[in-house]
């Protein structure tokens, strides 16, 4: 289905909608944050402490290839086990209860917020376990129905398996909304993201997260950012709240696997990155930094003057990090440090 089907968030009206239902997704909809890995991460340190998430931390590029290259539902079934196999569920529920909600409510998307909160009935659909998100969808959100992943248990305790209805992602989803509301169509779908299309399709008025299904005849915005470190784009990233994808010139393959945001190699032949960037602008925004390389001194390396070429939507970032203990220096020394040395002082 594309994604012009479906009006964005911030143009659905939330007046006079006291008698209707709305169904929502949850990451990149209800929360601004697409990925739920923070939030399996505190689960698997608040419950299972440090060793546990030692564990999770060394599972986790294991499912990010799987959630990236096989399938969206294979990285979260790795999640789920590398942070509940073996866990109490009353120790889960805790977590659910009294950590996780203050995190939640901190990324909560304010344009979703205004229309779900508007609606007499609210429904969460979520690929998350239902354990793990339920207390805050019901009790600081107002959810009167929550349908998640079920996960396994026995004799009290998490298998860190999923229950035969699997991972509620695409048509799983459209199918648990038919089974909870059989005829009735819900009045609003809310989802970011073209899996969340089935479920959607079931009800009478969609929207989406504006920040992620972008109008292809519409070019994203390019941030310029000055180089400081290779984390950047990330703290980019972090500041906006929301993941902006980069270029790179010379990152490693496995810089570039585990990454939290998306990269994009360039060859450095300025017709073919040229081409590539505007391709890139075309999904949405982009971040570059146009002096080619780490600069840690009190000026800008002279900058390469192809992004002002390419779109007239370009907005200036003024990357300033102060350190103490670790300096990282121009003239030589691994750049692959930064994320080590430099990550709790910038």
């Amino acid at each position: 289905m594309a994604s012009s089907t479906f009006p964005t968030v911030n143009k659905c009206t939330s007046i006079g909608r006291e008698k209707h239902t709305v169904v929502a997704d949850m990451d990149g909809t209800l929360l601004i944050g697409r990925s739920s890995f923070p939030y399996f991460a505190l689960i698997a340190f608040e419950a299972g402490g440090v060793m546990r998430l030692l564990f999770y931390l060394l599972a986790s590029p294991i499912a990010g290839l799987l959630y990236y290259f096989i399938s969206e539902s294979a990285g979260i079934q790795v999640l789920v086990f590398a942070s509940m196999a073996g866990m109490k569920l009353s120790s889960i529920e805790s977590v659910a209860r009294a950590v996780l909600p203050k995190f939640y409510s901190g990324d909560l998307h304010p344009e979703t917020w205004r229309v779900f909160s508007s609606c007499g009935k609210r429904c969460v659909l979520t690929a998350n376990p239902r354990i793990m998100v339920e207390p805050f969808l019901k009790d600081f959100l107002g959810a009167d129905l929550v349908l998640g992943t079920e996960i396994g248990t026995y004799k009290g305790r998490a298998t860190g398996l999923i229950c035969k209805d699997g991972i509620l992602v695409g048509e799983k989803k459209a199918d648990a909304l038919k089974k909870a509301f059989g005829e009735e169509q819900p009045d609003v779908g809310l989802g970011d993201r073209l899996t969340d299309a089935p479920f959607m399709a079931l009800c009478k008025l969609k929207a989406h997260h504006h920040h992620q299904w972008k109008n292809p005849t519409k070019q994203g915005f390019l941030f310029i950012c000055s180089h400081r470190t290779l984390l950047d784009p990330i703290f980019l990233s972090t500041a906006l709240r929301r993941p902006i994808p980069a270029v790179t010139y010379s990152v490693s393959r496995l810089s570039e696997i585990i990454s939290p945001i998306k990269t994009v190699r360039l060859s450095r032949d300025r017709a073919t990155d040229a081409s590539m960037i505007k391709k890139l602008l075309k999904e949405g925004d982009l971040a570059i930094c146009p002096e080619g390389t780490t600069c840690r001194e009190p000026f800008l390396l002279r900058f390469s003057a192809l992004f002002a070429e390419l779109t007239d939507e370009l907005v200036p970032v003024a990357m300033v990090n102060r350190m103490s203990m670790f300096h990282g220096t121009t003239a030589e020394g691994g750049k692959g440090m930064d994320p080590f040395l430099l990550l709790h002082e910038s």
